[in-house]
């Protein structure tokens, strides 16, 4: 044991442990540079910029400069076909010679969508905006339509006809809209009230939303609680059978007994 200290205090010893010591340092710094020489560490072609350019473009670029490429499609709204919406590795990135590089290109055409349902969900405008834009479609054009319902989407209308739920159009497109605009029917049927007892008419014409006029008796009247209309104005006819909101219809009655029924 004595021996063996006093070898570890020689010269020899010292020496040997040197050795070892720079024959390991020698042996990293070796693998150290082979490694970086032949990955060429900190040497590469950077990646050009791609986005915005027009995909025959982009892939002649990509030639020149030695790079392979891959190309997926996706659909961009306001976005011209074939045009470069990203790619991968960024611009300016050093990768090797031969590297892909992945690129997404507007798709040359739009994916049909399914016009969703608003006219049975009773959609008003700003849901159906929404709804539409969930479905990648966009509100063009509105206008108005009598409907008690203010907002309410009472049809939609693409390239100027009427479409249905399920109806499958490009997305993007621009769909227009026809909306209720709260005031209800401008126009209503002309009641028929001769024959009528006066009060049934009078409950007649103010059902249609009309306004009762002048009452005029004609002839003598003995009996008040029976009184029938004998004439209107305006009265329906086969060329005017609606009029507006609110007009006043003006009665003619006699004596008489009612025969009829009220009809809107």
């Amino acid at each position: 044991m004595s021996n063996f200290w006093a070898y570890l205090k020689t010269r020899q010893f010292r020496n040997t442990v040197l050795l070892v010591i720079a024959t390991v340092i020698t042996i990293v710094l070796i693998a150290f540079f082979s490694l970086s020489s032949y990955t060429r560490h900190g040497q590469g072609i950077p990646v050009p910029a791609l986005k915005g350019l027009n995909v025959d473009k982009a892939m002649e670029r990509l030639k020149e400069q030695g790079f392979n490429y891959k190309i997926d499609s996706v659909y961009v709204p306001d976005q011209a076909p074939g045009t470069i919406v990203e790619q991968d590795p960024d611009a300016g990135t050093n990768v090797k010679e031969n590297r892909t590089i992945y690129l997404t290109m507007v798709t040359q055409l739009a994916p049909n969508v399914s016009l969703p349902d608003l006219i049975t969900e009773q959609s008003i405008y700003r849901e159906a905006v929404a709804t539409l834009s969930n479905y990648g479609l966009k509100v063009g054009d509105t206008s108005y339509r009598s409907d008690i319902a203010r907002d309410r989407v009472l049809e939609v209308r693409f390239g100027g006809l009427v479409i249905k739920p399920g109806t499958k159009i490009p997305k993007g497109s621009k769909l227009d809209l026809v909306l209720g605009n709260g005031a209800g029917a401008s126009e209503v049927d002309i009641p028929e009230l001769v024959n009528l007892d006066l009060d049934a008419a009078k409950f007649a014409i103010k059902g249609a939303g009309l306004t009762i006029g002048t009452i005029t008796y004609q002839g003598s009247i003995s009996d008040s609680a029976n009184v029938v209309v004998v004439s209107q104005s305006p009265m329906r006819a086969d060329s005017a059978s609606k009029t507006s909101i609110g007009t006043r219809i003006n009665l003619t009655v006699g004596q008489g007994k009612a025969n009829d029924v009220p009809t809107n």
